[in-house]
């Protein structure tokens, strides 16, 4: 049967696949176009399942928002190959599925795959993206942040997207510099309020850990110096053992060594005062509030305030309430 490029492209057209699989489905299927549709679907499935034990780490991560700023999203479409993920076609497809949800304010991944397009769900055209590549393709996250403004930042090269959502609307200037600067410093919540409690009592059992052993290290020190040892030169094995080689220290001074450091690291753990640990490692736990918390953190175009002073020389009564920051991988 004579096929024509009419056709070919129609289907095309209809399904993104490539001419020359367009083409075969068409003459595969005596050029029943319904047919030759569901030819290519059925071969898409087939890639899919062929693949499904591939790594999809690249891709592209984008974000938007609607007109009224009150509803963003970002999306994450993976693939294998950076190749594929940089390329127009399946950059315009990540485009697509964001615009379907924010369009629709969809809330969660499963709504958005299970939405229809022109007949066909969200999944099934990601499958169909599988057979046009090659390559596995996964539509892996979808991020929502609903607020009385919201602000979206897309980082060059479609690997990094934010949303940050305010109480209030505020300018969009600023608003922009605030989704920039989630983009730039990662942080991890809010502020410290907004800290999951696990987060909290694991920082807070590293720096108790970290200051008691500070703490017996300087005693340590301290106790070496006085007995005519250089710290630097017992401060492990491998350097007691190196510095004896080299003839800077003797072995009955490496052996002194080594029972003082046992000694005095018992008796400094065992008498240490609480309180002074305690403070110590409040100071570190608020040090890594104000280094990973939104609005605690230094701002990029002032350094010298924060990110909540930034805002609130916008607007005093202006702060976050939600943020979302997709990157691959």
């Amino acid at each position: 049967m004579n096929i024509t490029a009419a056709q070919v492209n129609e289907l095309r057209q209809m399904t993104g696949a490539g001419m020359m699989d367009c083409k075969k489905a068409l003459v595969e299927c005596n050029g029943d176009k319904e047919a030759a549709i569901d030819y290519l679907r059925k071969k898409g499935q087939k890639i899919a399942e062929k693949r499904a034990d591939r790594e999809a780490s690249e891709g592209a991560v984008i974000s938007a928002t609607t007109a009224d700023h009150t509803y963003g999203a970002v999306v994450m479409l993976n693939c294998e190959t950076d190749f594929v993920g940089s390329n127009a076609d399946f950059v315009k497809a990540a485009k697509d599925f964001l615009n379907t949800a924010v369009e629709n304010k969809i809330q969660n991944l499963d709504a958005l795959k299970a939405f229809a397009i022109n007949g066909r769900t969200v999944a099934d055209l990601v499958t169909d993206l599988t057979a046009k590549t090659g390559e596995k393709v996964e539509l892996k996250h979808l991020e929502v942040v609903e607020a009385p403004y919201v602000a979206n930042y897309n980082h060059q090269g479609n690997r990094l997207a934010t949303l940050v959502g305010f109480n209030k609307t505020i300018s969009e200037e600023t608003a922009h510099e605030v989704a920039m600067h989630a983009a730039a410093m990662s942080p991890i919540a809010i502020d410290a309020d907004d800290v999951p409690q696990e987060t909290k009592d694991r920082e807070m059992a590293v720096a108790i850990e970290k200051t008691r052993q500070e703490q017996a290290a300087k005693a340590v020190d301290v106790a070496l110096k006085k007995a005519g040892i250089n710290p630097t030169h017992v401060d492990s094995e491998d350097h007691i053992n190196s510095n004896m080689a080299k003839g800077w220290i003797t072995e009955e001074q490496a052996q002194q060594a080594r029972e003082i450091r046992e000694r005095v690291t018992a008796d400094t753990l065992a008498n240490l005062k609480e309180q002074m640990v305690m403070n110590i490692a409040n100071g570190r736990v608020n040090k890594f509030f104000k280094e990973n918390c939104l609005l605690d953190q230094a701002s990029l175009l002032d350094g010298s305030i924060t990110v909540r002073q930034f805002i609130q020389k916008a607007d005093k009564d202006a702060t976050v309430v939600a943020f979302k920051r997709v990157q691959l991988g």
